[in-house]
C-alpha cells in the first residue's frame, strides 16, 4: 500500500506525520548536483545534513524499526559542497545508532555511484544533445565515474533494509566509465537509432566544473580496513561503531576485504564494446 505525502526533509512536524505507524525508511531526499551545492551552500546544509537530522530525530521518535539513509561516493574523500555535506549525513547517520538508548532502530547507509538515466545524470544529457545535432560538451575526457542502473541502485537499497544491523555502509561493485568513450560511444549509438551522421556531431571539451573530482572513491583507505566484501558488495563497518558491532555477525559469504581503497582510477574500465551493450540495455526498457 503506497501513500504519496507532500512534504520536506528541512520541515521536521511535516516528517513526524510521515512516519507514524512506518517500519523501514528509506532517506533519498537531497540536493545532489555539485555545481548547485557549490553555488548553494547554505541550502546544501539545510536539506543534506539539517534534513538528514530531522529524518533521524523522527525515526527515534517514532521507534522506526530501520533508517537507510542513501548516499554517493562523493562522500568519501570529498572536495566539494554536496559531497561534505553527505559525508557528515553519513556520520549523523552512524552516530544515532549510539543515541537510541533502549529503541530498537537500526541506522545504515547505501553509498551509491553515478545512477544513470536518473535525473540530471549525463547520458539523458548526451543523449539531447546529440538528438539536437550537437555539440556534446564533456568536462574531461580521462574523468572515470562509477556507473549502476535504477534496477541494481534499487535492489542494493533493499538488500540493505534487509541486512542492516548496526551502523554498516553498505556499498555495490559497480563497472567503471571513461566519460570520453561514454561520449563516443553515445554518438555512435544515438546516431545509428536517429538516422544522423556520427561525423556531424562534435565532442566539445568545456573543462572541469567547480568541485568536480577526476575520479570517484566509494571506500577510502581507512575504511578499507575496516571492510568486508562478498562478490558483489562491500559493508564497511565504521571506526566509529567498530567495537558495538563485535558481537553482530555478517551475512553469509562475507569476508575480510583485501582492497587497499575502491577508487574508479583503479577499476578496469568498460570497453567500447561494453558500452554499447549496457547502452541497448538501457534504452531498449526506456
Amino acid at each position: 500500500k503506497i501513500r504519496l505525502l507532500v512534504g520536506d526533509v528541512r520541515d521536521k512536524e511535516r516528517l513526524k506525520r510521515a512516519m507514524e505507524g512506518v517500519d523501514i525508511v528509506f532517506h533519498a531526499a537531497a540536493l545532489k548536483h555539485v555545481p548547485l551545492c557549490e553555488y548553494n551552500p547554505f541550502d546544501a546544509v539545510k536539506t543534506n545534513i539539517l534534513g538528514t537530522q530531522n529524518v533521524l530525530n523522527v525515526a527515534l521518535d517514532e521507534e522506526v524499526e530501520k533508517v537507510i539513509v542513501i548516499s554517493t561516493d562523493k562522500a568519501a574523500n570529498p572536495v566539494n559542497v554536496m559531497g561534505a555535506t553527505k559525508l557528515l549525513a553519513e556520520r549523523l547517520t552512524l552516530s544515532a545508532n549510539s543515541y537510541r538508548g533502549n529503541r530498537r532502530t537500526v541506522f545504515s547507509c547505501v553509498r551509491f555511484g553515478n545512477v544513470i538515466a536518473s535525473r540530471g545524470s549525463v547520458i539523458p544529457l548526451f543523449a539531447e544533445q546529440i538528438r539536437m545535432g550537437g555539440p556534446v560538451t564533456v568536462t574531461d575526457p580521462e574523468m572515470t565515474r562509477f556507473i549502476m542502473d535504477i534496477p541494481r541502485a534499487t535492489d542494493l537499497i533493499l538488500r540493505a533494509g534487509v541486512m542492516a544491523r548496526y551502523g554498516e555502509i553498505f556499498i555495490l561493485k559497480m563497472p567503471v566509465i571513461k566519460i570520453g568513450d561514454l561520449a563516443e560511444t553515445m554518438i555512435s549509438f544515438c546516431t545509428q537509432n536517429n538516422g544522423q551522421n556520427a561525423e556531424d556531431i562534435a565532442i566539445k571539451v568545456i573543462g572541469t566544473r567547480p568541485g568536480e573530482k577526476k575520479y570517484e572513491e566509494l571506500m577510502t583507505e581507512s575504511e578499507a580496513e575496516c571492510a568486508y566484501e562478498n562478490e558483489s558488495m562491500f559493508i564497511v563497518v565504521h571506526p566509529h561503531t567498530q567495537d558495538k558491532m563485535q558481537s553482530v555477525v555478517l551475512p553469509e559469504g562475507f569476508q575480510r576485504s583485501l582492497k587497499t581503497r575502491y577508487s574508479s582510477a583503479d577499476e578496469v574500465i568498460l570497453t567500447n564494446e561494453e558500452l554499447l551493450d549496457l547502452l541497448s540495455r538501457l534504452f531498449s526498457r526506456s
